[in-house]
């Protein structure tokens, strides 16, 4: 009979965005004991970066530890956005069940859908938490009948379906195996118990020969890269001489200088770990994800964890605007190539090329949400760098060239439809279902390639008023659509001049279309300054100013208001962009550009072009 550590549990909490995974942890973290009474814990304290805070995300899988009666719960908080995909079937490696929680006014979505099926497929052990049925329209158990419907359409075994339920409310801190919320009960003991009760405890083999397995990388100024990850058979101590099975097949040894395991938020030091036991191990230079320490005298690797490819690369660059160096602390090529080389160390899912030129660099990485948090943190830091338009990363399968597509799922009013069906369609999307259940709300699931998502979020909320929801999950390469998918349709104003935009000279160009800059902002010539209404570019002056002269007008008193000018996020700017233009990111500001300045350079190339096409 095969020996059991009773002592531990491992377990995942898995879910789409915002389905409040990070603030049931924090509740079970705060509930377990694990703080002292005077100490201040923060809200979603499992997101410890400034963006993660911001946004209500996490972008990064965290491990933390909770001591339940005789029992260690280690607890793996993972990312439900699908362009961290890659964390959390590496996580799925790690662990021996999962907590899955489903908002009890959503149900389930797309991402909820992508991470269940990485951990059916891991063969793990669900429980299903009902989160937030506190929640006015509020609808639990016809929650529960979605969830169960998911589970068979992802072919989940027997033992698989036969999940507990536990209805909770993660801002409140209370539980309850019944639906109805006033059976609420004070604290969440209930979920300790099923998982104690429910998820399975790992094999004790400690006496066979070690098997640790890296499954995500930290990286420390003073010891280099960590390596998180499980032991899945005998046990490791600190000073131990040990092999390290690379992905190439080669062999390193190195001495184990430090262990450490979880605890809490913190990190505890520690002489050794177990089979079953969830670590960080320094002393290895360039341990990767998926590598196996094992015996010098016992050299057996574990299976290689599969990394997911990047659908997406984006070109950085130098900046070299007119404005370069004046914001930014970080402006070199050689400082610019350290930080995405510093990057590497940790980011497994990310990659970067070198071009032919030293200013420029191809970085390529899961989707627009993964690169566009690296330029944000890299300004944050100071740096100032340049960026093209996104572009999907094309393949080519058994000889035919494919592209990412997308499964999307839209929930919108009733009356939005239409718009979306044809907005969809003209970006190559496919509808496969669509379900309307009489509130006056529908959902609407299409696969869609995954360039004519570029830039569609802004046109969807303009066309559903804001009302509008939507969740894309990768789906799979499919053959290269034709023609035209996505883009924008509309041109640009572009700065004929620099200096200091003017109300006078934004007054002039109003009725031309949408400006970006508000009166005082400092431009430059060929900077983008607004979107014309038409589809072609239109190159204005927004610095000038009205001319000083001694004769009174006839409408002096009247005085004239300004539309309120749109000032883009990066997301959106960067989704903004098209193929000859740039986006300009320093700590201070985010400047759309074209990539030629000069306006009769633009004209010139832009003839050529148009004479190259019509030979062609």
């Amino acid at each position: 009979m095969t020996k059991l550590r009773q002592d531990i549990r491992n377990i995942a909490i898995i879910a789409h965005v915002d389905h409040g995974k990070t603030t049931l942890v924090d509740q079970l973290l705060k509930q377990s004991g694990i703080f002292r009474s005077n100490e201040h814990v923060d809200e979603r304290a499992m997101d410890s970066n400034d963006i993660e805070r911001e946004r209500g995300i996490t972008i990064l899988a965290k491990n933390t530890a909770i001591q339940y009666k005789d029992t260690k719960i280690n607890i793996l908080d993972t990312p439900g956005h699908a362009d961290f995909g890659g964390e959390v079937e590496r996580i799925m490696k790690m662990v021996d069940g999962v907590l899955l929680v489903v908002d009890a006014y959503e149900g389930c979505m797309p991402q909820t859908r992508f991470v269940l099926k990485k951990a059916l497929e891991q063969n793990l052990q669900p429980i299903v938490v009902v989160n937030k049925v506190d929640r006015d329209f509020a609808r639990p158990e016809e929650v529960v009948d979605e969830v169960i419907e998911l589970f068979i359409e992802l072919d989940a075994n027997d033992d698989q379906l036969e999940f507990p339920v536990i209805y909770a409310s993660g801002m409140n801190g209370t539980a309850s195996d019944s639906p109805d919320p006033a059976d609420q009960e004070e604290n969440m003991q209930v979920i300790y118990d099923s998982i104690v009760d429910h998820v399975p405890a790992p094999v004790d083999n400690r006496d066979e020969p070690l098997q640790f397995q890296v499954a995500l990388l930290d990286y420390s100024d003073y010891v280099g890269r960590i390596g998180i990850g499980r032991v899945f058979r005998g046990a490791i101590e600190v000073g131990q001489q040990v092999s390290l099975m690379k992905l190439d097949g080669k062999v390193k040894n190195f001495r184990v200088t430090k262990i450490h395991g979880f605890l809490g938020l913190k990190r505890v030091e520690i002489e050794r770990a177990e089979a079953g036991d969830l670590i960080a191990i320094s002393g290895m230079e360039d341990i990767n994800v998926g590598e196996t320490v094992c015996p010098q005298d016992h050299p057996e690797a574990l299976p290689l964890l599969r990394i997911d490819e990047p659908t997406l690369q984006m070109t950085f660059l130098v900046n070299n605007s007119p404005f370069a160096g004046k914001e930014g602390k970080f402006v070199t090529s050689r400082k610019i190539q350290e930080r995405l080389e510093q990057q590497l160390q940790t980011d497994v899912s990310l990659r970067v090329d070198n071009t032919d030129s030293p200013d420029e660099w191809i970085v390529s990485g899961r989707g627009e949400l993964h690169l566009s948090i690296l330029i944000e943190n890299m300004r944050r830091e100071g740096f100032e760098l340049q960026v093209s338009k996104p572009q999907v990363i094309v393949r080519v399968i058994d000889g035919v060239r494919c592209e990412p597509v997308e499964r999307v799922q839209v929930d919108v009013p009733e009356e939005y439809t239409g718009a979306i069906i044809e907005s969809l369609g003209e970006r190559k999307g496919e509808m496969l279902d669509m379900i309307n259940n009489g509130s006056g709300q529908v959902r609407m699931i299409f696969n869609v390639p995954a360039r004519g998502l570029i830039g569609y979020s802004t046109e969807f909320m303009t066309q559903t008023r804001g009302y509008g929801i939507i969740n894309h999950t990768f789906d799979s390469y499919q053959p290269l659509a034709a023609g035209r998918v996505g883009g924008r349709r509309q041109g640009v104003l572009v700065s004929m001049e620099r200096g200091k935009a003017s109300s006078y000279g934004l007054l002039g160009v109003e009725d031309r279309g949408i400006v970006f800059v508000e009166p005082g902002t400092e431009v430059y010539e060929g900077m983008i300054v607004g979107e014309h209404s038409r589809d072609n570019d239109l190159t204005v002056n927004i610095v000038k100013v009205k001319a000083a002269n001694n004769i009174r007008s006839a409408n002096k008193e009247q005085t004239t208001t300004m539309k309120k000018p749109r000032i883009m996020t990066l997301e959106e700017a960067l989704e903004y962009l098209n193929d000859d233009e740039y986006c300009e990111v320093t700590p201070e500001s985010i400047r759309l550009r074209k990539k030629i300045l000069d306006k009769n350079e633009r004209e010139r190339l832009a003839k050529k072009k148009k004479y190259a096409e019509l030979e062609a």
